[in-house]
């Protein structure tokens, strides 16, 4: 997404920055899926608590990462095309 997002941005391309935008939403259900799973770990293992504590933080770091990939990329589609996309998914497609 980071690569895409600049990408779009050097080039102007709207459809790439678009792709970015849609791929957040996959990270977000990805981040939300550690949580679950790392819960549950922690629960069966209370011992590695810490480790599936780091492991949380790395996923909401990358979770993080790729939010700033899609601020990036709705400022391409304002800055080609004239329009704000921001909070407004739908009415960009």
């Amino acid at each position: 997404m980071v690569r895409d997002c600049l990408d779009a941005l050097v080039r102007s391309d709207l459809e790439m920055a678009r792709r970015v935008i849609g791929d957040d939403d996959k990270v977000d259900a990805m981040n939300r899926e550690m949580f679950c799973i790392l819960e549950r770990q922690m629960r069966l293992m209370p011992d590695c608590d810490e480790a599936a504590i780091h492991a949380l933080s790395t996923s909401r770091h990358l979770e993080r990462i790729a939010d700033l990939a899609t601020n990036i990329s709705e400022d391409v589609i304002f800055m080609v095309a004239g329009a704000v996309v921001r909070h407004q998914p739908e009415t960009f497609e």
